[in-house]
């Protein structure tokens, strides 16, 4: 499954591990000026709960539970899956209590929220129901789950990110990744993602954070963006029937051979900067240590597609194979 991430989410969820930001972000969001970090109990989604049912960040502050997830893409499902998160945290958080007990047991209150950052054009602040996902629409919902979302893109929610200072620095850093990603024309994700982070180390944005964790981030953040443009690749792809056949043949290539799509990915960036430099495919799958008739088919989708746009190259290869 595509949506199936088994690593973690995001550099968001990186930061709120710090009980500091999320104490910060939910100030923010909330109107509160609690100053005390000490305050935030953070809930974990472990313990045999499945890779694709984890949430950004979860904790527990003045018996209020917030939920919170980023978000690159568009997701209408989020309600459904903040009821999966919700679910997990409450049976672990009452687990040795008596709920068949003539006793009311009484839980935190769950607050939804979700920071959307994506390139696709949305609105400042708006709110996803569970109920929207009924198929029958039968009066007043018995179950409903409310979620609001906030853009957090350059100029949104100004209030929000003024109050909060290291989401927008955040911002600032992914403003920089994505300025550096299409002046290297998506031809070396991770060197896009360096040059970002020495930026921001330069002018004090998340600086002691990327200092710190700089090999994290740059690990997570390439897995990030190829499962963002694996997500887009798809939905494009599932407009044409013709398009999502190639999409399932590109698929089972690259998994025959024990190779992820995102390797895959990685490997026809690699290429396409040998390719660029006039080696032929022998030399340089000598030089990868890959299959020469893999190398080849990358070689001759880079010529198809007519464009260094990695997105461009990888939906010819996959077309093609």
């Amino acid at each position: 499954m595509a949506g199936n991430r088994e690593y973690k989410s995001d550099v968001f969820s990186m930061l709120m591990e710090d009980p500091a930001n999320a104490l910060e972000l939910y100030n923010a969001v909330n109107g509160s000026d609690y100053s005390d970090p000490e305050m935030v109990e953070m809930c974990r989604l472990d313990g045999g709960i499945s890779l694709s049912v984890r949430n950004d960040a979860a904790f527990v502050l003045d018996m209020r539970l917030s939920l919170y997830e980023h978000q690159s893409t568009v997701c209408p499902n989020l309600p459904l899956r903040n009821l999966f998160y919700l679910t997990h945290i409450l049976g672990k958080r009452v687990m040795n209590r008596a709920i068949f007990g003539n006793a009311l047991v009484k839980i935190p209150t769950p607050k939804f929220a979700v920071f959307y950052n994506g390139k696709q054009e949305q609105p400042e602040q708006y709110e996803l129901r569970l109920s929207e996902a009924y198929e029958r629409q039968d009066g007043e919902p018995e179950l409903e789950l409310k979620c609001t979302v906030y853009n957090i893109n350059r100029g949104r929610n100004k209030l929000l990110m003024a109050k909060c200072s290291f989401l927008r620095e955040y911002m600032i850093f992914v403003d920089y990744v994505r300025l550096y990603m299409k002046e290297d024309d998506m031809t070396d994700l991770e060197q896009a993602i360096n040059r970002a982070i020495d930026r921001c180390i330069e002018e004090n944005v998340l600086k002691d954070f990327l200092t710190e964790r700089r090999s994290e981030v740059v690990k997570v953040m390439t897995l990030d963006y190829t499962f963002e443009r694996r997500l887009l690749l798809e939905r494009e792809e599932a407009a044409s029937d013709g398009h999502a056949l190639g999409l399932e043949q590109g698929r089972t290539e690259g998994l025959t051979q024990g190779r992820t799509e995102g390797e895959l990915v990685k490997l026809i960036q690699l290429t396409h900067k040998k390719y660029k430099k006039k080696l032929t495919a022998e030399e340089t799958a000598d030089m990868l240590e890959e299959d020469a008739e893999t190398i080849r088919k990358i070689y001759r989708a880079i010529e198809a597609a007519g464009s260094e746009d990695a997105d461009k190259i990888y939906r010819q290869y996959i077309n093609e194979n």
